[in-house]
């Protein structure tokens, strides 16, 4: 009798698991449907329909009119291009720069002292301030008639007139905000940091550098991840520095593929030209942030 009654009770308990898990199933699509509805409609979508325009000749008024691979032919055959991938290398190169700085500012404002959060306001400044007043400001401290740089050197110094020097003086300048955005990731790494660990490494005997390299930065893993991608993308799609500071001049010396590809789209009125510049650049995008993902992907497991 206690055994035809047990078996089903005990037959019930998997049949409420499932519908249970069933229900929380539903529940987490349902909480995710409008989040994945907004991704899709404001990146998915705008991905496929730049890579289709690609491959038509548009004005942006009057018909479409199919071009095949015309517009990446003409891309790969034109000078400027050439010169804006230059360029956007050099950002990459010298943009990461910032991880570094912020780095090191981090450690810095990282103490318990008198006044630290002065100073750290101080170093945040850069950041919450807009593009277009970081390329005002630059370009008054670059002008060589009354710039602060001619006070400081005793002579003007055309930095923006000067096809040379003009994508180094821009670099520079994206330099002074970026790297306070590379120290709000490593002070919010530091606070993560395990003590016990670097109190375990002192007793061991280390210190300085040593204590430094072996035990405080791998804990610093994931802030140096997102800020070298974070600064490598900041690089890629450099523009709004180089539309208020030189417009791409002198004689396009400091375009990249991001105001390359809006000069085409604005100023000429090639949409799909400008979408070929767009899919050349979301590519290259791609394949770095694919890269450093599966490396990730690979350490974690």
């Amino acid at each position: 009798m206690s055994d035809t009654l047990a078996r089903p009770i005990g037959a019930a308990r998997p049949r409420r698991v499932s519908t249970v898990r069933r229900q929380q199933n539903r529940a987490a699509l349902f909480f995710l449907l409008p989040g994945c509805a907004l991704f899709t409609l404001c990146v998915i979508y705008p991905i496929f329909s730049s890579i289709t325009l690609s491959f038509y000749n548009w004005d942006g008024m009057t018909a479409k009119t199919f071009v095949g691979f015309a517009n990446y032919v003409e891309l790969f055959q034109t000078d400027t291009f050439y010169t804006a991938l230059k360029n956007n290398l050099l950002w990459l190169v010298l943009f990461l720069l910032a991880p570094p700085l912020g780095l090191v500012f981090a450690l810095y404002l990282n103490q318990h002292v008198r006044g630290i959060r002065a100073v750290k306001s101080l170093f945040f400044a850069p950041f919450v301030l807009s593009g277009v007043v970081v390329g005002l400001v630059f370009s008054w401290f670059y002008d060589p008639t009354f710039g602060l740089l001619k006070m400081i050197v005793g002579h003007g110094i055309p930095v923006l007139g000067d096809p040379k020097l003009v994508t180094f003086g821009i670099i520079f300048a994206a330099l002074w905000p970026q790297a306070p955005f590379c120290m709000i990731l490593y002070l919010t790494g530091l606070t993560g940091i395990n003590p016990e660990i670097v109190e375990a490494a002192r007793m061991e005997g280390a210190k300085g550098w040593r204590l430094f390299w072996y035990v405080v930065l791998p804990q610093l893993r994931p802030a140096t991840f997102m800020a070298i991608v974070l600064t490598v993308i900041g690089a890629l799609r450099s523009f709004d520095l180089i539309a208020v500071m030189s417009g791409g001049g002198p004689f396009d010396s400091s375009t990249v593929l991001a105001y390359f590809m809006y000069d085409q789209a604005i100023k000429y009125y090639r949409e799909g030209y400008s979408a070929a510049i767009a899919v050349v650049l979301f590519a290259i995008m791609l394949v770095y942030i694919v890269f450093h993902l599966r490396r990730m992907l690979r350490e974690e497991r």
